[in-house]
């Protein structure tokens, strides 16, 4: 079966077409600067990268063209839709409702809608790609594939604030944690890579991007996850602040005569590393290479962010009581050896022993720690859309 994996942002929308046979990945490409000009980008599987410029008014002519590029005389992948079995789209909110992925129906919609306030940057636009493929594909099998579902297994004790209990009971206000298809896909990938039962492993997974935040997988199920009601919380990471005091909203409020959307500006667009670098830069590559130059805010700001992670690797070790497996996925993590070397710097104590050759590659599926290490350490190259693919397959069989 072929699936179209759709991940709608609200002037964005990423897309690939996977074989689920084959797992290949037989065109993939971005529609952006929707609602403002448009461009889309598209690349076959084996042919070259194609930008073209396209009037974009809603995210339904974006969908058009994606359509238009895979069914292409010459170009194209697929000769028309009929060869595509089904459409997986990322949800980025499900609150309580979705402990799993969902057939797309009128009523998972509504509950979907009932999360917007959750999500109101995400899950807005993701239902209006879910409404601009139904009107393009009549017929075709839908499914949602929820960022916060694979955390739902959390515990009391580790979802609730300690905050009055009729928020929780009104509200719904308690961490939910995201990125939880990259953390189920590299969790599971590890387990295989090892060869041992995903439901007998002890695994901290450490997502690190611009947005960051770690998981910890006690057999197969996520037990905690550093990001909370919002993607806010937790690691230091791009632009966001992560854990603060929150009484340090209150103080900036009146010395800068700030409010509510001024404060959460920002937390969300102006802290992290960016901030921390004196406004350098959120791009990893730009810190090294101003620290290596000797600039000092960069070298915090690169410091910063790795003590953060090791401190929750460690608070997760604790959780498990113990652990098998630290993963380093996405941007940073798969990439940025210097990091992986600033965290791991930290963890001694676990008995890890690191191949400073191996851990000196990039983006590539590798085993990071020696033979005789008593923690394995893997770097595996997360693959979001292929994951939502399988768990559409999995769903409509």
């Amino acid at each position: 079966m072929n699936v179209l994996v759709i991940n709608c942002g609200s002037s964005s929308l990423k897309f690939q077409l996977i074989n689920s046979d084959t797992e290949e990945v037989l065109a993939k490409g971005l529609c952006e600067r929707i609602g403002i000009d448009g461009r889309l980008t598209y690349q076959p599987a084996g042919g070259e990268k194609e930008k073209t410029d396209l009037a974009m008014p809603t995210h339904e002519e974006a969908i058009q063209y994606v359509i238009n590029a895979l069914t292409n005389e010459k170009t194209g992948v697929v000769k028309s839709l009929d060869e595509i079995g089904a459409v997986g789209h990322r949800v980025v909110h499900g609150g309580e409702k979705f402990a799993s992925s969902a057939i797309i129906t009128e009523e998972m919609k509504k509950a979907v809608e009932e999360c917007n306030e959750l999500a109101p940057l995400h899950n807005p636009a993701n239902l209006i790609g879910i409404a601009a493929c139904e009107k393009l594909m009549p017929g075709t099998p839908m499914v949602g594939v929820f960022d916060t579902a694979f955390h739902q297994t959390m515990p009391q004790k580790a979802y609730m604030y300690g905050l009055p209990y009729e928020y929780y009971e009104k509200y719904k206000v308690r961490r939910y944690g995201f990125h939880g298809t990259s953390h189920s896909f590299v969790s599971k990938r590890a387990a295989e890579i090892l060869g041992v039962p995903y439901d007998q492993t002890k695994t901290i997974v450490c997502h690190l991007g611009n947005g960051s935040s770690v998981t910890a997988v006690l057999n197969g199920k996520s037990v905690d996850t550093s990001m909370g009601l919002t993607p806010l919380e937790g690691l230091v990471m791009g632009t966001r602040s992560g854990d603060i005091d929150p009484a340090i909203l209150e103080f900036i409020a009146k010395k800068e005569n700030l409010d509510i959307d001024g404060l959460m500006d920002v937390v969300n667009k102006k802290s992290g590393v960016y901030g921390l670098s004196g406004n350098l830069s959120s791009d990893f590559r730009d810190l090294w290479d101003a620290a290596d130059a000797g600039n000092e805010k960069a070298k915090v700001a690169l410091e910063v962010f790795a003590y953060r992670v090791a401190k929750y690797v460690g608070a997760y070790v604790a959780a498990m009581n113990g652990v098998d497996n630290i993963v380093f996925t996405a941007g940073i993590g798969e990439n940025d050896h210097g990091v992986r070397e600033l965290v791991l710097g930290y963890l001694g104590y676990l008995g890890i022993e690191i191949d400073e050759e191996a851990n000196n590659t990039r983006g590539q599926e590798i085993m990071i720690s020696k033979p005789g290490s008593k923690v394995n350490v893997l770097v595996i190259p997360t693959n979001e859309e292929l994951a939502i693919a399988r768990e559409t397959v999995a769903l409509l069989k």
